[in-house]
């Protein structure tokens, strides 16, 4: 990890709330959520608690500390350290507070001669087993137990360690044992364990993975990853929630260890996946020591991933451009320029394009991990500045189906519930996720409700984590094969309906009857049954229809709740597949209320937000078409135009259009379509074919090599605004550093639309957010204020919901009026295996890596994840004779590529799978351009390929490797 030092500028937005430069108070056991309270007395005082409080968290809302090791609001009450006794009038013995609840009339004291005595002889029996080496301890002023013993008065050790003898006598300690730095983000020293359990109980309460154990016994209790192994070879994820729980520095940040302890913090959001983390980002004037996920945070509640919590040193890395740059031709070295001519050298360019080759010649693509306020200008620009609607986004390779799927049956194309949603629920479908890898914040939550005794239905041709997992097992899994999804929520309809097992007082109350009816008659035809679609789908019909009773019913609860990812969107069905899984919460009631829900996972961590802002080609902010008068009357007055009233390209019309010679020029802002789009080298010819590509982005990118003007980007703690997650939560985004290339995106932006004629004058984000506030409905109560002082709002917010907006969606009606059914006729795929090419290729991600892989490639996570892999079951591998390990040439109707493989029975014969996170794999060079049919969103999941084994790289990567050499040497010198 790189910590180049940044000089120290005054930033007036960096320490914009209270709560960024006061610590978190830990009131030592979690709240208690009853609603009854109790009345006691402690220290003299009177207070009063939800009946279940903890006397310990009693006492610390009353403002009276109470001495503590073992406890902390994060976890459940453990009651060993002792430190925390208190006296009860009428009681015998002196109780620990964390787990003694607080009842009515109680009179307690945590003050007394008597208690302060037990207290400093605990503290004593710690201390006589610890290095006292404060003054050169990383955790010098932030270790509990150096505070703890400060607070109990400890003043000397009667006990010898070491070359400490007391008397002549020394103890036995475990002051020798070694340090284990295997893994690369903390380090785990036994010498300073006090065995308080936190960093264990946070592996099993928080994160649910119990990588972690207490060994041994009596004395020789010290904490273990796994069977005394290294952290690196256990089956710990390092997701930080052992080292965030630590009181002591057993287990400490490597940053820390290195820059010493942060001096402020400022709450941001995390800028991977869709989750939207809050996080406080630890600071020493602008360098970043450390990311510790915000308690307060709506979405993560205080937990993280590995991502998140370390995976930011890519921030500061030495591949950072921070210098615009021009060249002519894709094959000239990049030229330095100031941003003056880089800014009216582009501005020039598209100016003279649009005069030969007329007004739609020209385009852009929004980023869904900019800001909300960066995406909304980005589609102003093209709309007011270029004239037209040629404007798309990524969410057209991954979720557009979820926009016309959820808006053409409930009105809106968004999750119904929130994260926390999840606690209520008792049967929980998984459909084309993985939680574990992709959303793994979610997933810990998702985990815990299960091991609490919620079911699970996992749908999915792999099989992922969640199906049989240490304390977790789904009660179905219906292994489908890729392809065959919509053929699958048919048959469950089928099941629902024929077996009376539809709600049918709320689908009167609720939905509408016509188009019910239809679809009712349509699933219960016999074509549509399980056993119609076996050998279909590949799915028992047994098996299909003990989930469809199972999902209906809801469980003991009666609470059934489905989670999606990019498994059903990205069909040549997608939308279909999400119409159908709409229609079966419909039918079953399980839509407008807590627990219950239809909540697509999104992949980066402002998707969601980049459709709010108006990023495709037919919608203007907050989902309205651009073909509404009235609606675009509003925007003409607002921004001194007139608006073009017909839709614009999507990224594939752009791209074809650009072969065909009609498209000239396109304005990226950080995303990669010549790495994350379908078949690379129809994407590289159609950028080669450009005149002028203009490139945004904080690193030179695959779609920098087809690039003619690069304008640095900014990373996300360079970045002030705001992110919309997967729950519809708006979240601040805060500056911790200033850019590194002296300008933020927006104002990049900004200059843009200037140096093309068209005026822009923003001096903050704020105002740009106001302006949004004023155009979109569902955004009419959303300002920087209110974000302030609330944390977080989710839409829609206006003057007809709460002030913090809506937490769940559609109560009491849909947001169309009455819910929509639509029929589901499963149509096969074109993509079909033949002998050529007879195995099925999907793909998915990896925990470590994220989406592309520009930034976690630029961290510690490759040390997890080095390279994409092929997972082939062992049958098909012994068919070719391939072992683990091996390399093997893929190949597609589209192209060909190599990559290792991985035999395992995670896969199921005639199924291969692999991520796509390196751009050396090529695993998009193989993906065809088959898409859905109402979003073009492409058919990632299913490519028809052979595998064969090869003895060395394929061309594809020797030649990659070539030109991203090649290309890197044509590089200032600063970047090299």
């Amino acid at each position: 990890m790189n910590h180049p030092v940044i000089p120290i500028q005054a930033i007036s937005t960096i320490r914009t709330l209270d709560a960024c430069r006061q610590p978190e108070i830990d009131r030592g056991t979690p709240a208690s959520l009853a609603t009854e309270t109790v009345t006691l007395t402690i220290d003299g005082f009177q207070v009063t608690v939800p009946q279940g409080t903890s006397l310990m968290r009693a006492a610390i809302d009353a403002g009276i500390q109470v001495p503590k090791l073992c406890a902390t609001d994060m976890l459940e009450p453990f009651g060993s350290c002792r430190l925390c006794l208190v006296e009860i009038e009428g009681r015998r013995g002196t109780p620990a507070s964390c787990t003694t609840p607080a009842e009515a009339g109680m009179t307690v004291r945590t003050q007394s001669p008597r208690l302060q005595k037990l207290r400093q002889g605990v503290m004593e029996l710690y201390l006589s087993d610890h290095p006292l080496d404060c003054l050169t301890c990383a955790a010098n002023g932030d270790c509990e137990l150096q505070t703890q013993a400060g607070v109990v008065g400890v003043r000397n050790v009667r006990y010898g360690v070491g070359d400490r003898a007391v008397a002549g006598i020394t103890g036995r300690h475990h002051l020798a044992h070694a340090k284990d730095e295997s893994n690369p983000y903390f380090t785990y020293d036994p010498s300073k364990c006090i065995v308080c359990n936190r960093c264990v109980r946070a592996c099993e309460e928080v994160q649910g993975t119990f990588a972690l154990t207490i060994s041994g016994r009596g004395f020789e209790s010290r904490v273990s990853p796994g069977m005394d192994e290294p952290f690196m070879q256990s089956e710990c994820v390092s997701c930080g929630a052992c080292v965030q729980a630590c009181p002591t520095a057993t287990l400490t940040e490597k940053t820390v260890i290195e820059l010493g302890q942060p001096e402020h913090s400022v709450i941001t959001t995390c800028a991977y996946c869709g989750v939207g983390c809050s996080f406080k980002a630890e600071m020493k004037g602008t360098q970043v020591v450390r990311m510790v996920p915000w308690k307060d945070g709506k979405a993560n509640e205080g937990h993280s991933c590995i991502k998140g919590r370390f995976a930011w040193g890519y921030a500061t890395h030495r591949d950072r451009i921070t210098k615009p740059m021009i060249r002519a031709r894709i094959t000239d070295p990049w030229r330095e320029v100031s941003w003056d001519e880089a800014l009216n050298h582009a501005a020039g360019e598209f100016r003279r394009i649009q005069a030969t080759h007329g007004r739609d010649a020209v385009g852009g693509i929004t980023s869904s991990r900019c800001t909300n306020e960066e995406t909304y200008l980005v589609q102003k620009l093209i709309r007011a500045a270029f004239g037209n609607n040629n404007v798309d986004t990524c969410a057209r390779v991954c979720h557009s189906p979820t926009g016309y799927g959820l808006g053409q049956t409930y009105g809106t194309s968004a999750g119904t519930q929130t994260f926390r949603s999840v606690e209520h629920t008792d049967v929980v479908m998984v459909i084309g996720a993985n939680p574990s890898e992709g959303h793994p914040v979610f997933a810990s939550r998702l985990k815990k409700r299960l091991r609490q005794g919620a079911r699970l239905i996992v749908v999915d041709p792999r099989r992922i984590d969640l199906v049989d997992a240490p304390h977790v097992k789904a009660d179905f899994h219906l292994q489908l094969k890729p392809g065959t999804n919509v053929a699958v929520i048919t048959a469950l309809a089928h099941v629902i309906v024929t077996e009376g097992l539809v709600n049918e007082a709320y689908v009167a109350e609720r939905c509408d009857p016509k188009s019910f009816q239809q679809w009712r008659e349509f699933v219960s035809r016999p074509e549509n049954s399980p056993e119609a679609f076996e050998a279909v789908s590949g799915v028992p019909a047994d098996v299909l229809r003990g989930a469809a009773r199972l999902y209906a019913k809801g469980g003991a609860g009666g609470n059934s709740a489905i989670f999606y990812g990019l498994g059903v969107t990205e069909h040549a069905q997608g939308s279909t597949m999400v119409i159908g899984i709409a229609n079966l919460a419909m039918a079953c009631g399980m839509v407008g209320r807590e627990g219950v829900g239809v909540n697509p996972l999104r992949g980066q961590n402002n998707v969601q937000g980049s459709c709010d802002m108006g990023s495709f080609p037919h919608e203007l902010p907050g989902y309205r078409h651009i073909s509404d008068s009235t609606v675009r009357a509003q925007f003409d007055a607002a921004w001194g135009v007139t608006l073009n009233p017909e839709p614009g390209l999507r990224i594939p019309n752009m791209l074809d259009a650009a072969l065909e010679g009609s498209f000239k020029a396109l304005y990226v802002q950080g995303e990669d379509p010549a790495q994350s789009d379908p078949n690379t080298q129809h994407v590289a010819a159609a950028l080669s074919s450009m005149e002028c590509v203009v490139v945004q982005d904080i690193f030179l990118n695959e779609t920098a090599k087809y690039a003619h003007v690069f304008l640095p980007g900014a990373s996300f703690l360079e970045k002030d605004g705001t992110f919309t997650n997967a729950e519809r939560r708006i979240s601040r985004v805060r500056q911790v550093m200033p850019p590194l290339s002296g300008k933020a995106d927006w104002e990049v932006t900004q200059a843009f639309a200037n140096a093309l004629g068209y005026p822009m004058h923003y001096s903050h984000p704020s105002q740009i957010m106001d302006e949004i506030a004023a155009l979109t409905p569902s955004f009419a109560g959303v300002s920087f204020e209110k974000i302030e002082r609330l944390g977080s709002v989710q839409w829609p917010c206006n003057e007809t919901t709460d002030e913090a907006g809506t937490a769940i969606m559609h109560v009491g009606g849909f947001v169309r009026g009455r819910g929509r059914f639509l029929p589901t006729q499963y149509v096969a795929t074109d993509e079909k295996v033949t002998r050529r090419l007879p195995l099925i290729l999907t793909t998915g991600r990896v925990l470590s890596q994220y989406n592309v892989g520009a930034q976690t490639r630029r961290t510690e996570n490759s040390r997890w994840h080095e390279e994409d892999r092929l997972e082939i079951h062992p049958h098909d591998a012994e068919e070719r004779g391939l072992k683990d390990g091996d390399w093997v040439g893929i190949t597609s109707r589209a192209g060909e590529t190599v990559l290792r493989a991985t035999v395992t029975e995670r896969v199921q014969p005639g199924v291969v799978y692999t991520t796509f996170h390196f751009p050396e794999s090529g695993a998009n060079v193989i993906t065809t351009d088959s898409s859905d049919w109402a979003t073009n969103c492409p058919e990632y999941k299913v490519t028809a390929v052979q595998v064969a084994r090869v003895t060395q790289p394929a061309r594809w990567q020797r030649d990659f490797a070539d030109f991203d050499r090649l290309q890197h040497g044509l590089l200032p010198e600063h970047a090299r």
